[in-house]
């Protein structure tokens, strides 16, 4: 049976690798992105979460992305100058907005995911069988462990 110092720098040199190698891809899919857009990737995230999530307040988005409510407003401000969302009053609290994704912004969205997707399939075609398997099984983990 491994002791605990050995399952410790064995979880620990798992996390590191992870941590390497997540960020590098992180890094390879956002220069992938078109080289007219003009959005940073903390602004395409927001997009990305209301084309998921539907409409959201101020502090839902801040609260998902991991900001301050001032941070998400500055960006949102951005946003909406640039005509990707509008703010609208909640249905049913008037004294509260959400932030809805324009139809130029999902179509910016869908576009992006597009380019970003094709380079990432054309790059699994290049593993085995048992590569791409080990991906889709390891795809929701690392979700889980993006949304803790």
């Amino acid at each position: 049976m491994p002791t605990v110092e050995k399952v410790s720098r064995s979880d620990a040199g798992l996390a590191s690798e992870l941590r390497l190698s997540v960020m590098r891809l992180r890094r390879r899919l956002a220069s992938e992105q078109h080289p007219d857009n003009e959005l940073s990737l903390g602004q395409m995230a927001v997009l990305g979460y209301l084309f998921r999530h539907g409409e959201l307040s101020v502090g839902e988005l801040a609260q998902a992305e991991h900001v301050q409510p001032p941070s998400m407003t500055r960006t949102i401000n951005c946003l909406a100058e640039a005509g990707y969302v509008t703010r609208r009053k909640h249905a049913t609290d008037g004294r509260q907005v959400v932030v809805v994704l324009s139809e130029a912004g999902r179509e910016h969205v869908i576009a992006d995911r597009a380019r970003r997707d094709a380079w990432l399939a054309q790059q699994l075609r290049t593993l085995t069988p048992d590569e791409r398997a080990a991906l889709r099984a390891a795809a929701p983990i690392l979700e889980r462990l993006a949304q803790a």
